[in-house]
């Protein structure tokens, strides 16, 4: 996975902004009578950079690299190793996976794979975000022609949601509760939801009468009926029917007019009216004006001019590293919730507009502050007290992280395998349905079922499996995983709601972490921290290799103690750094981020 590094030339421009944002933090809390934070340590500084950026704990001789380096410039230079890193994509990969609602199937018919592979792609490549929403906005096609539809077809079916979906995810704002009724706690009408849906109201996902070998009906219908015939008792294997319903997925637009609906009950129009299309604020770009409805909409939702657009996807990142949003809930911009630093939200828009919407350089500059490097606050939203970042608060890692982490400790490849793209997928799905035979059906789909049709595929990946538990990246796992699995015990989201991952305590976490396969594999020999300890010859050494591999620090005085009686009361010492080791990982030192 081929990652572009970041710049090293605007390392000092971007550390400039950063001590601008921190002076805008800092003036805050001087203000209100509050003192930032002390600097974090560089070992907590280690593990929280390794967690927040590559989404792991770093290795045995990633740490000792980092804390026995004299370099004053060791911090920065981290975080941009980490920026330019493939757990860089597989960590912000795991992010827009929650936000984005990431499925591989979210219908059976649909195959979402390539749209997956597009989303890791943009963030390799370090697309500009207004390019990469826009994209996702317009796209037409097969998914696996163009990937950026996948976007729309992740709603496919809820014309409505989908635009509720769309602001929410890009806008942070909330107009759902308006697709019914005016919204009771903020300004949206329902008439206000119409004239913004009318601009996607044209979008059809299916092919149409008119599309080649669409003639007198559904051409997977017909095939499939034709296939009903050739084999036994009209079983149509399961292949077979998702790969021809597969290209009945087609993304476009066409001309059309949407109405309000029957029981409108309000005054400012009749029920079952036409509705023109309007924003909901500014206006559409003048350059785009002749546009498309659905180019007008993504023209107006990612312009520069459209200043909702950086706010919001600045106060992502600002939580996603600092643990708190400027606004909360981070997708309900409204006076009722006030940001808390409206000069810093501003300066990082301008910052990450400047940039054209270089959203690695507006991460540098979070991460380079010294508001985010500085010692974590105990905090909680539900105090209902606003927090102004005296530092980042403690925050206990995603379910991706704790998975991620489990496997630094065991394996030494944590991704033999990549999730499949358009590349590979198109050569077994794609079809002419113009020009198509059921033999010709037949054969490809039997070459599908062989190799990507999701269940083969799925068991394909037992090669890399122990005890059930396929040893890879969160990222290239079967996506959403199934609910007694690891990561969704830990809180991974179901992908069905916007940001629904969790974080709460559980008992089947407890035990997952007491006796689960993940924590078995780690202690057996083979696995990367039981090779690296014994491959150490003093004890002490042997002691400090588990704690800078486990927590990324070297042990206190009281750690060395606790581990020496540990040992002291096993006849095998193997059986003892054993016992030292799963100890640590049921701590809430190795759970959490501080």
């Amino acid at each position: 996975m081929d990652i572009q590094p970041v710049s090293a030339s605007r390392r000092t421009e971007l550390e400039l902004a950063a001590a601008e944002l921190d002076n805008l933090i800092e003036s805050k809390l001087t203000e209100l009578g509050q003192t930032p934070n002390a600097l974090s340590s560089d070992e907590v500084f280690l593990r929280r950079i390794y967690l927040d950026v590559a989404g792991r704990i770093p290795t045995l001789a990633e740490a000792k690299t980092f804390l026995e380096s004299n370099n004053p410039d060791k911090r920065v230079e981290l975080i941009d190793q980490l920026l330019s890193s493939p757990d860089y994509v597989s960590n912000t990969y795991n992010f827009w996976a929650d936000t984005l609602r990431l499925r591989e199937r979210p219908q059976p018919n649909i195959v979402l794979d390539p749209f997956l592979a597009y989303v890791k792609d943009a963030i390799r490549t370090n697309m500009p975000y207004d390019q990469w929403v826009y994209e996702m906005l317009t796209a037409e096609g097969k998914v696996w022609e163009n990937p950026a539809t996948g976007f729309q077809l992740r709603d496919d079916g809820m014309p409505l949601p989908y635009v509720d979906n769309t602001v929410r995810v890009f806008l942070g704002t909330q107009i759902g509760c308006a697709q019914c009724h005016d919204h009771p706690f903020d300004q949206w009408s329902q008439y206000q939801f119409y004239e913004l849906a009318a601009y996607t109201a044209g979008t059809r996902t299916r092919i149409k009468k008119g599309d080649p070998g669409f003639t007198k009906g559904n051409p997977a219908n017909e095939l499939i009926n034709e296939a009903k015939k050739h084999y036994d008792k009209g079983r149509v294997p399961g292949a077979f029917q998702r790969m021809v319903r597969a290209n009945t997925y087609n993304v476009s637009e066409v001309k059309t007019n949407l109405r309000l609906p029957h029981d409108y009950a309000y005054d400012d129009a009749k029920p079952k009216s036409v509705v023109e299309p309007a924003v909901l604020w500014g206006e559409v770009p003048t350059k785009s004006k002749q546009a498309s409805p659905r180019h007008q909409f993504a023209a107006w939702l990612t312009s520069e001019d459209n200043q909702q657009f950086s706010n919001t996807i600045v106060n992502r990142l600002w939580k996603r590293f600092l643990g708190v949003g400027l606004v909360e809930p981070i997708d309900d911009f409204r006076d009722e919730h006030p940001c808390a630093n409206e000069p810093a939200m501003a300066m990082m828009g301008k910052e990450l507009v400047r940039s054209g919407y270089n959203l690695r350089d507006l991460t540098r500059i979070i991460l380079y502050s010294q508001t985010y490097q500085r010692s974590a606050s105990d905090y909680q939203l539900t105090s209902g007290e606003p927090y102004y970042f005296p530092g980042p608060i403690v925050r206990r890692m995603t379910a991706e992280q704790v998975w991620d982490s489990m496997l630094t400790l065991a394996v030494r490849n944590s991704m033999p395998f990549q999730r499949p793209g358009a590349d590979q997928l198109k050569p077994y799905l794609d079809v002419d349905f113009s020009t198509l035979t059921f033999d010709q059906a037949k054969s490809q789909s039997e070459e599908f079922a062989k190799t990507y049709f999701l269940a083969a595929y799925n068991r394909s990946l037992n090669q890399h499996a122990y005890q059930g538990n396929v040893l890879c990246r969160a990222s290239e796992l079967p996506a959403p995983q199934k609910p007694d699995h690891f990561l969704r015990q830990f809180g991974q989201s179901d992908r069905e709601t916007i940001d629904g991952s969790e974080t709460e305590a559980t008992v089947p976490q407890i035990l997952a972490m007491f006796n689960g396969p993940i924590t078995h594999v780690m202690l057996e020999p083979g696995s990367a921290i039981v090779d690296d300890v014994l491959a150490i010859e003093q004890t002490r050494d042997r002691v400090e290799a588990i704690f800078l591999s486990v927590l990324a620090r070297r042990p206190a005085s009281k750690d060395r103690l606790l581990a020496a009686k540990e040992l002291s009361r096993m006849t095998n010492d193997n059986v003892g750094y054993g016992n030292i080791i799963w100890a640590l990982l049921n701590t809430r030192e190795f759970l959490f981020i501080q």
